[in-house]
């Protein structure tokens, strides 16, 4: 049942259930100059306070500068809810435009680059990631898929989100993983290799 009056919790923590050696904590934020910058955005899981206290594990965090974070990541965080929102009108009534709307998301790590961390000697030393990525991928209602990647620096930047789409398969290169690899055909590798337009 949906929680109509939740807000985001903020109950930053870390997450128990990964293995100590591996757990990132809040110890290694503090002070590091680096926001806690959500994979899965809080905001996308409002249904009820389990699943967004959730996102606030650190195992949903990412070592994220603030001017990338609160800007352009937060912005396509937002155009992706708008997306999932859109309405079109077909045969006099208005109808969602899609049936489905997913996104995947996450770090990308260049090995010809510095590696940097946050965190004391004595801590959980979290590597700060070079970029971020994140595909998004959308089912019509007749079944048509659509699809936007983009790839981000993590930096500040005043440019808009629509300049950060680049090919699928140019994020998976970099990324070094494949997405979408359930999908199988000729026209979803025709999407892959396309770049694609702002919705």
């Amino acid at each position: 049942m949906e929680d109509k009056e939740l807000t985001r919790l903020d109950n930053f923590r870390e997450d128990l259930r990964i293995p100590d050696m591996f757990q990132a904590t809040l110890d290694a934020f503090a002070g590091s100059g680096f926001d806690r910058g959500h994979l899965v955005s809080s905001a996308d899981r409002l249904e009820n306070a389990l699943i967004n206290s959730e996102t606030f594990l650190l195992s949903n965090m990412s070592p994220q500068k603030p001017g990338f974070n609160r800007g352009v990541w937060k912005n396509l965080e937002s155009d992706v809810r708008r997306l999932s929102k859109k309405k079109i009108t077909v045969e006099g009534r208005e109808v969602w435009k899609y049936a489905e709307v997913y996104a995947v998301c996450g770090p990308v790590f260049d090995i010809d680059k510095k590696i940097e961390v946050i965190g004391d000697a004595g801590e959980i030393s979290i590597v700060i990631p070079h970029s971020f990525f994140k595909s998004v991928l959308a089912e019509q209602r007749r079944g048509k898929l659509e699809m936007w990647p983009f790839l981000f620096p993590n930096e500040k930047t005043a440019q808009p989100v629509k300049d950060f789409l680049t090919p699928t398969i140019g994020v998976e290169r970099r990324a070094g993983l494949t997405l979408w690899d359930r999908l199988q055909g000729s026209k979803i590798e025709k999407i892959k290799a396309r770049k694609g337009r702002m919705w």
